[in-house]
């Protein structure tokens, strides 16, 4: 298990604490009416984001799909603009105009959010290719769903990637039910990091619940990627508490079923608990996180309410016609 300092701890849990409550949030200010159109919600996954960014060099890119809110914010862009950005006005990320399937930042390194399922695939094997074109060790980190990867396109950049040997991770986050159909029910097989070994794409399944596990065999991942052999396909095993989007009431699985995994398999309890036992901070350090995290939200929904909507005047503007 990976050793982690007091303070890369106490900033790894505040970084997934503060996904967790920007999400419960923004399903509160979807079920007010401020936030419009689809919203997914990232609850269950914050140790993906968070532990994969722990090894991730300042240059390094991430795209994913429209479950983009935690990623950006585990990227440190700011998340008083992401919450601008789903409430549809002009300080958003997007300038109000993008939403929350369609987040960005350059600053960041951050290439989107993308509405189609699948489209984050050989967009990431096109950053990649940048970055071994340019002669520059950075990597590629592109999430896609379960759902996603059983798209045509995500085959045909895997071929292309390994072809060219590109340095990009695959990252399948695997929450069990795409849109809400069981893996076991739409595919032949549930071990989706061996999908790449038809193009000799080597593949690994990490519990991504885990923080710790998450930054442990990612880092090697991430390490056998930046090495110069190409293209590997990670599988990080997690699961999402909420239906697919704000409209899914999620009846396709039982109530004791996610009971179990928020009782016994929660990123942030059990991260909490770890701290804990490990003695690395006290029951008082982590209650002044706590208090910190929703003294932000508040701060944070304050701005993106007060934000004024896009003018019409600004309909045509930084669009493709």
């Amino acid at each position: 298990m990976v050793k982690l300092n007091k303070e890369d701890s106490l900033k790894i849990y505040k970084e997934m604490l503060l996904i967790r409550r920007f999400e419960e949030k923004a399903g509160q200010l979807y079920g007010m009416g401020l936030i419009a159109g689809f919203c997914h919600l990232y609850i269950g996954q914050e140790a993906i984001a968070a532990g994969m960014k722990y090894n991730m060099n300042k240059d390094d890119k991430v795209i994913t799909t429209y479950r983009d809110h935690g990623h950006m914010i585990s990227l440190e862009s700011d998340p008083k603009k992401i919450m601008a950005e789903l409430l549809g006005r002009k300080d958003g990320c997007s300038k109000g105009k993008g939403g929350s399937m369609h987040l960005f930042d350059l600053e960041k390194h951050f290439y989107g959010g993308h509405g189609i399922v699948g489209a984050s695939v050989p967009i990431g094997a096109g950053l990649a290719f940048a970055d071994q074109y340019k002669g520059n060790d950075n990597v590629t980190l592109c999430y896609f769903g379960d759902g996603a990867a059983h798209q045509g396109q995500v085959y045909e950049s895997f071929n292309m990637a390994k072809l060219w040997n590109l340095p990009v991770l695959f990252i399948i986050e695997n929450n069990r039910y795409a849109m809400g159909t069981s893996l076991k029910r739409a595919s032949s097989i549930d071990a989706l990091y061996k999908r790449g070994e038809g193009f000799n794409i080597p593949g690994v399944q990490i519990n991504g619940m885990n923080v710790l596990e998450v930054i442990k065999e990612g880092k090697k991942a991430i390490d056998y990627v930046r090495s110069g052999k190409g293209p590997i396909l990670v599988e990080m095993d997690t699961y999402r508490y909420r239906g697919h989007s704000m409209s899914d009431p999620a009846t396709y699985r039982s109530k004791d079923e996610v009971s179990e995994k928020k009782k016994n398999h929660d990123p942030i309890l059990s991260f909490k608990s770890h701290i804990l036992d490990k003695k690395i901070a006290n029951e008082d350090e982590i209650k002044a996180i706590d208090k910190e995290i929703k003294g932000q939200i508040e701060e944070i929904v304050k701005f993106a309410k007060e934000s004024p909507e896009p003018d019409e005047s600004e309909i045509f503007d930084n669009i493709y016609q």
